[in-house]
């Protein structure tokens, strides 16, 4: 960080606004406060002559990582995931070359997917890069400590192939539930029953079932969402008035899917259960709109993945096509 404190008490600032090669601005200061309001100034207006462009930051995306840290990440929910995710792309790029923001061209940008892609990645996997560097450039944008433009700012994301979604049938789910006893069944039920993520479904506390409704707290997006759920299933999982309801033991449960149903595509494992919850959900007549609220989409195009599996998905086609009503016999 560009901000210590000292032995007597007070915080210094030592910061240089274009990198580590550029000139070196230090100054003391009795209260924190007053040392991060002298640094922001320092940043944004390292020169104030509007006509004249201001430098390019020098400053290793290292030190911007922290800056992040400092300002979003510490106090997200998922911020340590997060950094662990920005610290591991940050790795990559250095080994290209790239360790400074000014470094981080359209060029290099492109160089990284391709580099990413030929090391085996799929482009989903390169897109979520690309969105989780540019997230923390607008963090650090919006905190009023980076004065460039983001440099991921107009780029196209790659194009995706649809990755293919497995999910339950009826028979399968009985079949699963039988192999398997204690806070694992009760897991996979909860999971079954409200499209929960399996991480908030791990995290679920007696405090967040009020009245047959199960709360999630902990969820991707950071929204809170409300489920209800029968009441019987609330009587089996909620067995105490406060603290985790469940301990189920992920590994356990994975190997028993995996041998229940081994040609899971990779990578799905225990999110199956959310794809079953919502194909179900369509299948037995849901609304997509409530849908996308049950499982917490923040936009519908990721919900409508699940619309082909309702009933009536574009029967329209049969009594809206201009050959309704034709016999299309051969004379």
């Amino acid at each position: 960080m560009t901000i210590k404190k000292l032995d007597d008490g007070r915080y210094e600032v030592d910061v240089r606004p274009q990198g580590i090669e550029g000139k070196r601005i230090r100054r003391k200061f009795n209260t924190k406060g007053e040392a991060q309001n002298f640094e922001r100034h320092v940043l944004v207006n390292y020169h104030n002559k509007n006509w004249i462009e201001k430098p390019a930051d020098r400053r290793k995306l290292t030190d911007l990582l922290e800056l992040w840290w400092f300002y979003h990440g510490k106090s997200h929910v998922r911020g340590e995931i997060e950094r662990g995710r920005l610290e591991a792309i940050l790795i990559k790029l250095a080994d290209m070359g790239v360790t400074r923001a000014d470094q981080l061209t359209l060029r290099a940008i492109i160089d990284y997917r391709v580099f990413m892609l030929n090391d085996g990645l799929k482009a989903s996997s390169v897109n979520r890069h690309h969105a989780i560097l540019s997230g923390m450039f607008t963090k650090l944008i919006n905190a009023d400590t980076y004065h460039s433009p983001n440099p991921f700012s107009g780029i196209k994301k790659l194009k995706e192939e649809e990755s293919e979604m497995a999910f339950l049938s009826s028979e399968e789910i009985a079949s699963l539930l039988d192999l398997l006893k204690g806070d694992e069944r009760k897991a996979v039920l909860v999971c079954l029953a409200t499209g929960g993520r399996w991480g908030e479904v791990a995290n679920l506390k007696a405090e967040h079932i009020i009245n047959n409704m199960v709360t999630f707290m902990k969820t991707k997006n950071g929204r809170r969402r409300t489920i209800p759920v029968s009441a019987e299933l609330i009587e089996m999982v909620k067995q105490k008035s406060t603290g985790l309801l469940l301990f189920p033991d992920y590994k356990l449960i994975r190997n028993v899917l995996r041998e229940m149903k081994p040609d899971l595509p990779a990578g799905q494992a225990v999110h199956v259960f959310r794809h079953t919850f919502a194909t179900h959900f369509m299948m037995n007549g849901g609304n997509i709109i409530t849908l996308q609220r049950i499982l917490g989409h923040s936009n519908i195009q990721q919900t409508m993945v699940y619309a082909h599996f309702a009933p009536d998905f574009l029967q329209d086609a049969i009594a809206l096509n201009p050959i309704r009503g034709m016999s299309i016999k051969c004379p």
